[in-house]
């Protein structure tokens, strides 16, 4: 694999010549689940920034524009309780602090973002600062991807209050050349999820499942769901135990792979490898900087260990990003990156919405 490496490319010719921070609020068209909770809107901030020539024929022209997408994946759910098991920070958090550093950042050389990047406390703003750093001096230009397109692993939830037949239709109505999908589980009673599983694989006996419990089974709910389970059409499950400790053990037992997910984002994770152990869903707006990302992915490859990118339900600015970056760091994987579906609206960037946002129809927080 290939990755980004950004500490041999401190790129001192340009300089931050001004800066507009912006944020957003999109309406849902359908809930979207976060872990066991579930949300109707997605809100987040938006940076803008423009650099210029470091040299004295280069300072009176702009040389370059660029706009990342910085929304961790906190707030309240549509109870009004707070989203747990993400993002520590919240939006008022980041916004906060960008707010009183953007004035320093003017007329200072781009890899200040890099300093800001590693000074931070906040994962979701250090992943932001550190992506438009990689953006600006242009590491994920299209002329340096490749022209394949990524394929992106249908999400399949059901929607409460929606009856299962649409479930089952949206199964029916997959590509032919979709051979993966991703399910949410661990999110009702285990007869109905083992229920849905059989139903998927019923319509779809082709399709090889990624299941994801958000660590919303004990050891032995694991364990007896899992038993029920086809294990040759499981890919793996993501974060099967509410206690991570617990995933060897629940390997030993079913012999079912398995993912970490919210793991990775606890302030105390090291990389060790354990039985069973088959991929790392790393979530980029949850991690930090591109620097750690890779260091990770660095660890996971001596062991053979996948690690694929996925959302934290970003809307379409951050997606677009993160699927430029699964073309540079995992070619081969197909990220989980199928949540633009339940957004009304694009922003900056179009997916195929009726509108979208651009940064005039966005709240102006600050401009330097």
């Amino acid at each position: 694999m290939s990755a980004i490496d950004i500490t041999t490319h401190r790129d001192s010719s340009m300089i931050i010549s001004s800066a507009q921070l912006y944020s957003y609020q999109i309406p849902l068209d359908k809930l979207l689940p976060v872990g066991k909770q579930r949300i109707d809107q997605r809100s987040g901030l938006v940076l803008r920034l423009q650099v210029k020539g470091n040299s004295e024929a280069a300072k009176t022209a702009d040389l370059r524009t660029e706009l990342v997408e910085i929304s961790p994946l906190s707030g309240l759910d549509i109870d009004g309780h707070p989203l747990m098991g993400f993002s520590q920070e919240s939006m008022e958090d980041v916004s906060q602090q960008l707010v009183e550093r953007l004035d320093s950042l003017i007329d200072k050389p781009l890899i200040h973002l890099l300093d800001l990047a590693d000074e931070t406390q906040y994962p979701s703003l250090a992943f932001g600062l550190s992506l438009l750093y990689a953006k600006l001096i242009g590491q994920l230009d299209d002329s340096g991807l490749s022209q394949r397109k990524n394929t992106v692993i249908p999400l399949i939830y059901h929607t409460e209050g929606d009856p299962i037949s649409t479930l089952h239709d949206r199964v029916r109505a997959l590509s032919r050349d979709t051979h993966s999908v991703k399910i949410k589980v661990a999110q009702a009673s285990l007869e109905e999820e083992i229920q849905l599983v059989h139903q998927v694989l019923a319509i779809r006996p082709d399709l090889k499942l990624r299941l994801d419990a958000n660590r919303g089974f004990t050891l032995e709910q694991a364990i007896e769901f899992a038993a029920c389970l086809p294990i040759h059409a499981i890919e793996y499950i993501e974060e099967p135990c509410i206690d991570h400790n617990d995933n060897p053990m629940f390997y030993r037992a079913i012999g079912m792979p398995w993912a970490l997910d919210e793991t990775l984002n606890e302030p105390t994770f090291k990389f060790e490898m354990q039985p069973g152990l088959t991929a790392l869903i790393i979530k980029p707006m949850l991690m930090g900087t591109l620097e750690k990302i890779q260091k990770l992915q660095h660890q996971a490859d001596l062991y053979g260990v996948r690690t694929i990118l996925s959302s934290s339900l970003e809307a379409s600015l951050g997606i677009e990003a993160l699927a430029r970056l699964n073309q540079i760091m995992s070619p081969d994987e197909a990220p989980g990156l199928d949540t633009l579906g339940a957004f009304s609206t694009d922003l900056i960037i179009e997916s195929g919405k009726t509108k979208c946002l651009r940064c005039d129809d966005l709240n102006l927080i600050k401009s330097v």
